[in-house]
């Protein structure tokens, strides 16, 4: 907007160095630029669905007494932040170094932050474009957030999985205690990315799955081994071994008479 009075015989809109209007007639080729007024005591002009490009100086010119006289007014231009790179899921070995990257445009430019998105996560782990892990381990795998804001509109935010990858660890695996004739059950838990292959041994001897009497059960996370009817022969030591492609872990465990 700019304001006149009656003494302005002249006027006219100026980008920089470009004439926009001239009184009612328009000099510049842009149709998003419109002529809102041109009154006794308003010349205004209108910028549709502005751009970046349209960021910089606008003069309002008139003309008093054949004295020429200036208004100046600088347009800012804000845009949303957005990400417009950001790095892909990754899968790697623990104790490996992990660089992840997010790149964001906006204006004013967004401030980027990355958190890792855990119930034992506090705050944020990188106020950067840039994320960088030295020695991962298990415990920092999971997803990874990066935000970028800059007030003009709400934080975008995007997020990286990160999988860290190790070696069979088995947690848990108790020798157990069964009369013959009674249902007896091993049970053999192990942690492992990507998930454990489990066997069972007897003393040196590997147990096949549909064994006559016996069940093994492997999952995920555990193998679990069925005896359906007890019997003197069953009682001994049994070895469970999980493994993946990073290792091989085993653990021995009896199963007993009372």
């Amino acid at each position: 907007r700019c304001s006149v009075d009656n003494r302005v015989t002249r006027v006219a809109w100026l980008n920089r160095s470009s004439i926009l209007y001239a009184g009612n007639d328009k000099w510049c080729l842009d149709p998003r630029v419109v002529l809102l007024a041109n009154t006794k005591t308003q010349y205004s002009i209108q910028i549709q669905d502005v751009d970046v490009y349209d960021e910089g100086p606008y003069t309002c010119s008139v003309q008093t007494d054949n004295h020429p006289k200036t208004s100046r007014v600088h347009l800012i231009v804000q845009v949303s932040p957005k990400i417009i790179e950001i790095s892909s899921d990754i899968s790697i070995n623990e104790g490996g170094n992990v660089s992840l990257t997010c790149i964001a445009t906006g204006r004013p430019d967004p401030t980027i932050t990355w958190r890792h998105i855990s119930p034992k996560a506090v705050g944020f782990i990188s106020e950067d474009e840039y994320l960088e892990i030295t020695g991962i381990t298990r415990e920092q795998s999971g997803e990874y957030e990066c935000s970028a804001s800059n007030d003009v509109s709400a934080p975008v935010v995007q997020r990286v999985k990160v999988t860290v990858n190790y070696p069979p660890y088995i947690s848990d695996a108790k020798s157990t205690g069964v009369p013959v004739g009674q249902k007896g059950i091993l049970l053999c838990e192990a942690s492992a990315v990507p998930s454990a292959n489990f066997q069972w041994y007897k003393d040196d001897k590997r147990l096949a799955e549909g064994q006559k009497g016996l069940k093994v059960e492997n999952k995920a996370f555990f193998s679990r081994l069925t005896f359906f009817n007890v019997s003197e022969q069953d009682y001994g030591n049994y070895t469970c071994v999980a493994s993946n492609q990073l290792g091989n872990t085993n653990a021995s465990m009896i199963l007993y008479g009372e």
